[in-house]
């Protein structure tokens, strides 16, 4: 990608818009829609749901997920690629949140991963939002959009907390970077 995109990436994330991040061919070969978690709300969720059709989850570097007290969700990860999912989670009743899963519980649920203020206590777990422990180094060491969406919130100025969705395809099949 040529740098001048990266940079418009870069001022898209500042601003609270979406962006598609792709990976190589020859790794997952998908591209996943991804903002800042501190710049989320409810109809970027609903656009993830509608239009990206994946997975919805929230990555931060690994000491977020310690001070938010979330464990690994396996100590035997056997994915190929290494995602390193944590328990799944929902910001507690306190902050509004009812089922967890409308647009505006998911959305509020990322706020309170982004907050810094934010203590293990803020959240229920199981949830509906899928926390991601980024590998320190970002990109330079693993090339994943985990690291990507991480690392395009720090270098926009914001909290280094990306929400990051898989796109599928109406049938329901994966996007592959042509179909993007």
């Amino acid at each position: 990608m040529p740098l001048d995109r990266v940079s418009d990436a870069i001022q898209a994330i500042h601003d609270g818009q979406l962006v598609i991040v792709a990976d190589d061919e020859d790794r997952e070969n998908e591209g996943d829609l991804v903002c800042a978690a501190e710049r989320i709300t409810p109809d970027l969720i609903n656009f993830m749901t509608k239009v990206g059709r994946g997975l919805i989850c929230v990555a931060m570097p690994p000491e977020r997920a310690d001070a938010l007290g979330l464990p690994l969700m396996t100590e035997n990860n056997t994915d190929p690629h290494g995602t390193a999912f944590t328990i799944s989670v929902d910001a507690d009743h306190r902050f509004g949140v009812t089922t967890g899963i409308s647009a505006q519980d998911r959305a509020k649920t990322v706020e309170v991963l982004a907050d810094p203020e934010s203590r293990p206590g803020d959240l229920r777990r199981p949830g509906h939002i899928f926390p991601l422990r980024a590998r320190p180094g970002g990109v330079l060491r693993r090339v994943g959009q985990t690291e990507a969406s991480v690392d395009l919130a720090r270098m926009a100025g914001l909290q280094p907390v990306g929400v990051i969705c898989e796109i599928l395809n109406e049938d329901g099949s994966m996007a592959r970077r042509d179909d993007l």
